[in-house]
């Protein structure tokens, strides 16, 4: 039976297996041989002691061969080898322990914070005996990014931990078939497609009627829960011409309440694909923090499956059904308007491979519900946080669009101080917190620290990146970095700290991967804060002990002092336990 078809698990032991016997067999008759050819004779004894030595110290001289290549490379280069992480016990375990113990009520980064701290910007965590560097340094970023853009791949590794959600999708891979995707997908996403706001208008009306009812009856809403239904409803109606209708789920109700959801919830094949699709991810994260020995934890099957099925379930039809208007419009010789056409239309007129435009589709999706879900979710806790914020962005928003008329695309250009919050909250909440990628071959980064050698970068290591972390560094964004201050994009901060450096701040990528539907996000988000705050003039938090940090994030220091909800990531950050707010309406 081949690999593919059974269990990760099973196939990681399987290829790890094969990898140790071959070897080892080859040693043992190697061993044999010569012995016979002196006259000693092997005893099983000594046959014994042979076998279960030799992967172990193969092991070893593999991993001290690596370093002493490394070193020799670096030097060859005239750099040196990134910091590394210096844990107490065999290949950084102990780091990894504490890794993974901390992150489940640890504010978001702060384990390699700590890390960074000591070491720099730039670190190598080493795990079990693998380069694992994570980098928050923007000239590193930029290389990776842009200027040295073809020596950075999604690689290997990713695809494996993401492929059975992602595919062959454009965030899942490289070369030819990126390409491929990136040029399928760029020129559905013209200025004419993303400033139609009909869509926008109609999903946003839905979800404050579904706040305003619940707050009728004194309850507060699981806001987080709420805008990822709308973006979910708006993305998909957009790319597919078919709205999931997630909206049309009852809401959940707040833990501290009595009430039960409705069964609607659960029998409702939206939210069951809403819900799904967001387990698939998390597994996805889930098996990138582990690693590439991830497949240990996936013995019996493999843990996205079963979400898959659901998201399938749901999806295929939708995208069966164009393929068969496609097929019926060629075959009648029919033309179709092309502004009308959704992401859907688009691909199906490039291509008939199924596989193709599932994994496309999904990709996309992902960006455009998830993403903007993420932001969206930020921004109403920063207002809620900040509501001299809140008063004013609201009085701006109705000096220029009013109470009740739909925005333009021209009032969302012109309300300066709403492209402000929105930066300001992916500054210190970027919805892609961190990322991915994989060297090809062997190169090196300038030095953050001046007058000492660059930095060694070897070919084949797994690369990460974090702009959440950058976003917040007082050396590049100012001794109030931490603080919420959208200001600091109207004022002269601006060409003091970004316009020297654009590459601190990096919410939607850059380089030739930058994201595609930038314009269409920045829409979406203005468009529904606008609709919020003409219907509610305050916002406020809602006291859930399950929303709530842990009382003693309040004597560190740090915007985890001060924070009232516990941001976490998967594919995207999100907030755990979820975000309940109470709106008050406007009078």
């Amino acid at each position: 039976m081949p690999l593919s078809w059974v269990s990760p698990g099973v196939a990681y032991l399987t290829r790890g297996l094969l990898s140790i016997i071959f070897p080892v067999a080859s040693s043992v008759i190697i061993i044999v041989r010569l012995a016979s050819l002196q006259g000693f004779r092997v005893s099983p004894w000594h046959l014994s002691v042979v076998v279960l030595s030799a992967a172990p110290l193969g092991f070893a001289a593999f991993v001290l061969a690596d370093e002493m290549l490394q070193r020799r490379k670096a030097g060859r280069l005239g750099a040196r080898l990134i910091p590394r992480v210096r844990g107490k016990w065999p290949g950084n375990l102990d780091k990894v322990v504490n890794i993974i113990l901390r992150s489940e009520n640890e504010y978001l980064g702060r384990p390699m914070l700590d890390e960074i701290e000591e070491l720099g910007p730039t670190v190598n965590f080493r795990l079990f005996w693998e380069d694992d560097i994570l980098t928050t340094e923007p000239q590193h970023i930029k290389a990776i990014l842009a200027t040295d853009f073809d020596n950075y791949v999604k690689g290997a590794k990713f695809r494996r931990a993401a492929d059975s959600v992602l595919g062959t999708g454009v965030f899942n891979s490289d070369g030819e078939t990126w390409k491929l995707h990136r040029t399928m997908t760029r020129p559905f996403f013209t200025h004419d497609r993303i400033s139609h706001f009909d869509i926008f208008d109609r999903h946003a009306d839905h979800a404050i009627a579904l706040a305003k009812k619940r707050f009728r009856v004194g309850l507060a809403i699981d806001f987080q829960d709420l805008i990822s239904r709308f973006t979910l409803d708006s993305a998909s109606e957009f790319l597919f011409g078919h709205c999931i209708g997630s909206l049309s789920a009852e809401l959940p109700f707040p833990c501290n309440t009595t009430e039960s959801t409705n069964s609607t919830q659960e029998n409702n094949a939206a939210a069951a694909f809403a819900d799904a699709f967001s387990r698939a991810q998390q597994a996805i994260c889930r098996r990138i923090i582990i690693g590439p020995t991830w497949p240990l934890t996936e013995i019996l099957a493999d843990s996205t499956t079963q979400h898959m099925k659901v998201v399938n379930e749901f999806l295929d039809p939708i995208l069966e059904d164009a393929l068969q208007k496609h097929s019926t419009a060629a075959n009648l010789d029919t033309n179709e308007n092309a502004d009308d056409q959704t992401l859907v239309d688009h691909l199906v007129n490039l291509t008939s491979d199924f596989k193709i435009i599932k994994d496309e589709a999904l990709n996309i999706l992902i960006a455009g519900r998830d993403t903007t879900a993420s932001t969206l979710t930020s921004a109403i806790y920063l207002l809620a946080m900040h509501p001299e914020i809140l008063t004013r962005l609201r009085e701006e928003i109705i000096s220029k669009v009013g109470l009740t008329r739909m925005p333009t695309y021209d009032d969302i250009k012109g309300i300066k101080f709403i492209q402000a919050v929105l930066n300001e909250t992916m500054r210190l909440f970027p919805a892609v917190p961190f990322d991915v990628r994989e060297t090809i071959h062997d190169t090196t980064w300038t030095s953050p620290e001046p007058g000492k050698k660059p930095l060694f970068v070897p070919g084949g290591v797994v690369i990460n990146y974090s702009v959440f972390l950058m976003h917040r560094r007082t050396d590049l964004w100012g001794p109030d970095a931490l603080e919420f201050d959208p200001d600091r994009w109207l004022d002269e901060r601006v060409q003091k700290y970004l316009i020297p450096n654009p590459f601190i701040f990096l919410p939607f990528n850059a380089g030739p991967r930058i994201c595609l539907g930038q314009q269409f996000a920045y829409n979406e988000m203005s468009f529904m804060l606008i609709r919020l705050l003409q219907n509610f003039s305050t916002i406020t938090l809602s006291p859930e002990p399950a929303m709530c940090p842990p009382a003693w994030w309040a004597e560190k220091d740090g915007r985890q002092a001060i924070e009232r909800f516990r941001p976490r990531n998967h594919l995207t950050l999100y907030a755990k336990a979820s975000l309940t707010l109470v709106y008050f309406p406007a009078i």
